[in-house]
């Protein structure tokens, strides 16, 4: 990872895994550009799937929910580059650029980019950074961002109407985004903030359509889930508790027992 000096987590990540990791969920508040320099991984928007093996570059888009699982090479380790594309460094490239047109940056929620010569080299750029041993200065990783956001404008001048999109997420289908991203276990105000409401009228929105409240309902989607992830399919607890949404496995536990009469560990 390449830190920033005063310690705040940086702008451009190297991720190295040794073993399969399952990381859960994860929100995305800024853009971020990312390489997949050896093993592959399964990452999960909503009901998407998408894999990315070594060699993908690929730009995810802000303000979304991802999930996803790392997988290293037989022998070897998984290792990847992510770079975060900040509001404040992109406001400061949109100079002379018009406003961004509505729609496509609607389309994909993660962007694949055909690798080029100027990704590449960007790539191997970045390799002195990773392997010194001391932090770097901040000016120093702004500017490597800001060399990111300009490779991707010069090669994928599209992109001018995903990056330069400064708006916040808009009112959307409540039912139809709850019933895609119920398995991330984020905070009530993140769901709030990513259907375009309030936390108080996120509340009232969602009891007045599914007639319950969200933790509530939240928490009995989850468990149908897991119910039928270990009846049917023979899955442990331990497989599943991530997978449908809890963070803890007691906790999980805890609360199958309480719903269905039955610890999970005895239901198969």
């Amino acid at each position: 990872m390449i830190k920033e000096a005063d310690g705040k987590r940086a702008s451009i990540l190297f991720a190295c895994y040794v073993q399969t990791s399952r990381e859960g969920e994860q929100f995305i508040p800024e853009h971020v550009f990312s390489y997949t320099l050896a093993g592959r991984s399964e990452v999960f928007l909503g009901n998407r799937r998408y894999l990315f093996k070594a060699g993908d570059f690929r730009l995810f888009r802000r303000n979304q929910l991802v999930r996803y699982v790392k997988f290293p090479p037989p022998g070897g380790e998984y290792q990847s580059v992510s770079v975060t594309l900040d509001q404040k460094i992109l406001r400061s490239l949109n100079t002379g650029h018009t406003a961004p047109s509505r729609g496509f940056h609607r389309a994909e929620n993660v962007i694949r980019l055909k690798p080029n010569s100027l990704f590449t080299n960007y790539v191997d750029s970045l390799t002195p950074y990773i392997n010194r041993p001391n932090d770097i200065n901040k000016a120093l990783t702004t500017l490597k961002v800001k060399e990111a956001a300009m490779i991707l404008l010069e090669t994928n001048p599209s992109l001018t109407e995903v990056l330069f999109d400064f708006s916040e997420p808009g009112k959307i289908d409540l039912e139809a985004y709850m019933n895609e991203n119920y398995k991330y276990n984020v905070d009530l105000s993140r769901y709030a903030y990513l259907t375009g409401r309030s936390l108080a009228t996120f509340k009232r929105d969602f009891e007045r359509l599914f007639r319950t409240s969200p933790s509530r309902w939240l928490q009995q989607k989850r468990l149908s889930d897991a119910y039928y992830m270990i009846k049917e399919k023979g899955l442990k607890s331990s497989d599943v508790y991530l997978e449908v949404g809890f963070k803890d496995l007691s906790h999980f536990s805890f609360a199958f027992k309480k719903a269905y009469g039955i610890s999970p560990s005895k239901l198969n």
